[in-house]
């Protein structure tokens, strides 16, 4: 076709027109003033037409690859909890896990109910799998209160016990049923309680390192609901009667309201601050609302608040513990075992499983008032009262023996014939316990006297002769 009588644009007269319409820096973004017919448009900065090669991706980190094992077996623990920082999995069906690769050299921490936990770091992914042997573990263990742990007298009296028995384990109140706590806390009036008064323990890291080398389990008993200080300072936030009065129980103390989130947050930092310290796992005691009926809380006294209220507080406390790697236990009524509602108190079986790694129900045969089916003189039926009730708890919630680790009876009896709880008593307790396959249990004694009855005593080497055994080392 002839081009005759028509404008015919070059390149450079188009590029002109542009810019003397004054777009030329939108086309020239879509179209660069140095693209030419036929080629591919250059990119800015670009010094040749030819498309520029694609660079590499830059090379991903592998992750760290670790592995939980049982430290007798060399087999992979399944579902262990993995501690690194805020981070916390679980191992696959193997034992295996994995934590991004910036996390090498970072301290790790690993857990399982029915071992010891365990710690060490994470070795980088060239360096191989980091490996964590956790060793099964049974606690069998004395309850010792504010007093009874800063006294030379109780405490030596434990420690030389547990130096001729099996005993491996003590649980120390770290907040009391009156408030004691036995050493200079250092949140303790940042919470807002009163300037403490007495202290048991001049230095409590130090006893912890000397419990922990003679190779004792340390648990924190921390009394939750039950704190007549903190509703010293926090009226508002107290139970009352239908009177509107500050409600006391049979020892003449106050609670604080569950049902108020806010009354949550002491027995939690307390229980951050134990696990600081070092101990092994921290206990709730009190963790229910008081046992009392026609009491008035903030909410509606219903089934719906009660254990809903408890089972929150329980995921707070688990939440704020998990960096610590520290196992979280709970004490609970004993005729929880066996009724199907919260006992109108909050502790509902079936809710409590998920939330920790212990549960502890109170099963001294003095407490259960009115028996079991079957045995309703109760501390003349010890082995039955522990065995049928844990079996029962075990049934329903499925939680298997080993996460069952109850508290036993070793006080004289003080519902029914004042019998005093003797070897007798004592070993069918620890022999019903052991029958249902738990992992260990606890011996209460408000007054902190212990004595070897119902205990196996450990074999003792014989003394060569004409000289004297040795004997077990002062408490310090």
């Amino acid at each position: 076709m002839s081009t005759a009588g028509k404008k015919v644009w070059t390149w450079g007269g188009l590029i002109a027109l542009v810019a003397a319409l004054g777009i030329g820096a939108t086309l020239t973004h879509i179209w660069p003033a140095n693209a030419q017919p036929g080629n591919v448009a250059s990119t800015p900065g670009a010094t040749s037409s030819a498309t520029p090669p694609a660079s590499a991706p830059p090379a991903i980190a592998a992750p760290l690859r670790g592995m939980v094992i049982d430290a007798d077996t060399k087999q992979g623990i399944a579902l262990a909890y993995v501690v690194s920082g805020d981070l916390t999995v679980r191992t696959d069906h193997d034992g295996r896990f994995t934590l991004p690769a910036s996390m090498a050299g970072q301290a790790v921490g690993a857990r399982m109910p029915g071992y010891r936990q365990q710690s060490g770091k994470l070795q980088p992914a060239a360096s191989g799998m980091t490996v964590l042997p956790l060793r099964k573990f049974d606690a069998r263990g004395l309850y010792l209160s504010a007093w009874g742990i800063g006294s030379s007298k109780l405490r030596g009296d434990a420690l030389e016990l547990m130096a001729q028995t099996k005993l491996n384990t003590l649980v120390i109140d770290i907040k009391g049923d009156a408030g004691i706590v036995p050493y200079r806390s250092e949140v303790w009036e940042k919470l807002g309680y009163p300037k403490q008064t007495v202290v048991t323990v001049r230095d409590m890291p130090a006893l912890i390192k000397d419990l922990h080398d003679r190779g004792i389990y340390l648990i924190a008993r921390v009394v939750t609901f039950k704190d007549d200080k903190m509703v010293q300072v926090k009226p508002q936030w107290a139970i009352r009667t239908t009177s509107g009065a500050i409600f006391k129980d049979r020892e003449g103390l106050s609670w604080l309201d569950a049902s108020i989130p806010d009354t949550w947050e002491p027995a939690v930092a307390m229980a951050e601050e134990a696990a600081r310290l070092g101990f092994d796992e921290i206990q709730f005691d009190y963790v229910r609302f008081p046992d009392t009926p026609g009491l008035q809380f903030s909410q509606p006294n219903t089934w719906e608040m009660r254990p809903f209220m408890i089972s929150a507080f329980l995921d707070k406390a688990r939440n704020r513990l998990a960096r610590y790697n520290v196992y979280v236990s709970a004490d609970i009524f004993g005729y929880v075992c066996w009724n199907t509602n919260d006992t109108l108190i909050g502790q509902q079986l079936e809710m409590l499983a998920d939330r920790i790694d212990y549960l502890s129900p109170m099963l001294y045969p003095s407490g259960f008032t009115w028996g079991i089916p079957g045995h309703t003189m109760a501390v003349g039926s010890s082995y039955e009262i522990v065995h049928h009730s844990l079996q029962a708890a075990i049934d329903r919630s499925g939680m298997g023996g080993v996460r069952f680790r109850p508290w036993l009876q070793a006080f004289k009896d003080y519902a029914f014939d004042r019998r005093v709880f003797g070897d007798k008593e004592i070993r069918a307790q620890i022999q019903a316990s052991e029958d249902v396959h738990t992992h260990g249990w606890l011996l209460w004694n408000a007054s902190n006297h212990y004595s070897t009855a119902g205990l196996d005593l450990k074999k003792q080497p014989a003394a060569p002769t004409g000289r004297p055994s040795s004997t077990v080392a002062s408490a310090p």
